[in-house]
């Protein structure tokens, strides 16, 4: 993939606030209005200073890598975040953070996978976007650009970075990467975190949520996995589902993996066909990995009878991971070399994504 890099000279008299790397992949923030024919079209970083000149202000050495090509986050696919993860890995020694600029409708996937990707992260790493084009007069981008720039450079009481995993920020809001959730369409706070408190909030301060933000690990080094698995599929249960539907699902040619996208608490249909087709499957090798339709709240196999039998069948319960974190952890554990104990890796959190199983 080829990109090319534009550095931001500022007029601070010195970069104290570290030197970040900004990542732009494509999306609603980068876009402007051309003034011939009043199309959106994609943005020149070059001029980044008059669309957001308090960028100038910022205490920060930055840098902007443009994809050639930019990419409409509906079409990003498991060998862009592969490519994303790479890209910081390369920078990783020459940059103090790092801030993607994605197009919203699948940045909570990309969180995601990054988060799982980027083993033994100790830098920030913060994606955001926009609602509104940044040529727009009333568009949130300045306001997300500059604010996700000035968290990147947040230090701690010792000095080292204050964020130390994948976030997305979004309208005042800092959310963990594989916890967040676009929910909204077309208001600003498009992303929510219902399973986990935000780690900062932005107001005339930046206050951080010290308690919930993941600890720092010195000893730390980070490497990235080469391979994500895309042989993985929802099924998203719904009344009224037929036989054939989840049939054919689950005789897809290669499926290693189906993440069951349950009512409520993890439940689901009773019926008969429904729990013979789930252990056929199983039994051919498939792994099942339930996950609830429901925001908030999380799965609890075998607290009512209409998941007590998936229970007993190995199915694995995702507590209360989102969807987006579900698909993509199972990408990343079928991507791993040599013998791994998928069951293990699934049911228990690598990158803070799921809280710990509930007694039940």
């Amino acid at each position: 993939m080829e990109y090319a890099t534009i550095k931001i000279n500022t007029e601070a008299p010195n970069q104290s606030g570290g030197s970040v790397l900004v990542i732009y992949t494509g999306g609603t923030l980068g876009m402007v209005f051309e003034s011939r024919k009043g199309q959106l079209v994609p943005f020149d970083f070059e001029q980044l200073i008059d669309k957001v000149p308090e960028i100038c202000r910022l205490n920060q050495e930055i840098t902007f890598l443009s994809l050639k090509e930019p990419i409409d986050s509906s079409n990003i696919t498991p060998e862009v975040w592969i490519e994303l993860a790479n890209i910081i890995d390369s920078q990783y020694a020459h940059y103090d953070s790092f801030v993607v600029l994605h197009g919203t409708d699948t940045m909570a996937y990309t969180a995601s996978a990054l988060s799982f990707l980027l083993e033994g992260l100790q830098k920030p790493v913060i994606l955001t976007g926009a609602q509104l084009p940044i040529g727009v007069a009333r568009s949130d981008a300045r306001e997300n650009i500059l604010t996700a720039l000035e968290i990147a450079s947040a230090r701690n009481s010792s000095g080292g970075p204050m964020i130390t995993e994948v976030c997305v920020y979004f309208n005042s809001f800092l959310l963990r990467g594989n916890r967040s959730k676009k929910q909204e369409s077309s208001d600003f706070d498009a992303f929510h975190s219902e399973n986990y408190p935000y780690l900062a909030k932005a107001g005339v301060s930046i206050d951080y949520n010290l308690p919930f933000m993941m600890p720092v690990n010195p000893g730390a080094r980070l490497s990235v996995q080469q391979h994500l698995d895309p042989n993985v599929a929802f099924l998203k249960l719904f009344p009224g589902i037929t036989p054939p539907v989840v049939k054919s699902l689950c005789h897809i040619p290669g499926l290693r993996g189906i993440v069951l996208e349950t009512f409520g608490a993890g439940n689901a249909t009773t019926e008969d066909w429904f729990l013979h087709e789930l252990e056929a499957a199983m039994n051919r090798g498939i792994v099942v990995f339930n996950v609830s339709q429901c925001d908030g709240g999380r799965v609890s196999l075998g607290r009512y009878q209409t998941s007590r039998r998936m229970q007993e069948m190995g199915v694995i319960s995702g507590e209360d991971i989102t969807a987006e974190a579900a698909i993509t952890k199972m990408m990343y554990v079928f991507g791993k070399s040599g013998k791994v104990d998928t069951t293990h890796l699934l049911s228990h959190s690598l990158r803070g994504e799921m809280s710990p199983p509930l007694e039940i």
